[in-house]
């Protein structure tokens, strides 16, 4: 069974950072692509970076490219999000996702299976 843990969230005024964490469980780590996501209020879920973990290649939403990195440990199955000069439109719920290894593509939710839970990112201005 697929599980994964979102961790890292708070509160940061803009220009700060944060690194997010998605702990994953259940499945062959290097055989999947983890993706992150974000939906703010009243909003719909969007993709933000993916990483396909067997060569760690990566796609960014234009949104925060140049401001966020996702990297991966396999070691620790975990995919992490850096993400520096932190706006307030970045102000959401991120989550992680999982799906079967392919080449890395921009990254839809659709695409993914079942967000765990989510952790929640706060930027005042």
């Amino acid at each position: 069974e697929v599980q994964l843990q979102a961790s890292g969230g708070g509160l940061v005024q803009a220009g700060g950072s944060l690194r997010l964490s998605c702990a994953a469980s259940g499945f062959a780590f290097d055989d999947y692509n983890i993706g992150w996501f974000r939906q703010a209020p009243g909003k719909e879920r969007v993709g933000v970076a993916c990483i396909r973990n067997r060569d760690g290649s990566a796609d960014y939403a234009d949104s925060v490219k140049g401001r966020f990195t996702i990297s991966s440990d396999n070691a620790k199955n975990t995919v992490y999000l850096e993400m520096n000069s932190l706006k307030p439109e970045d102000t959401a719920v991120y989550y992680c996702a999982a799906r079967a290894d392919r080449t890395i593509t921009p990254c839809y939710p659709y695409m993914f299976g079942e967000p765990g839970q989510g952790t929640l990112v706060t930027v005042s201005s």
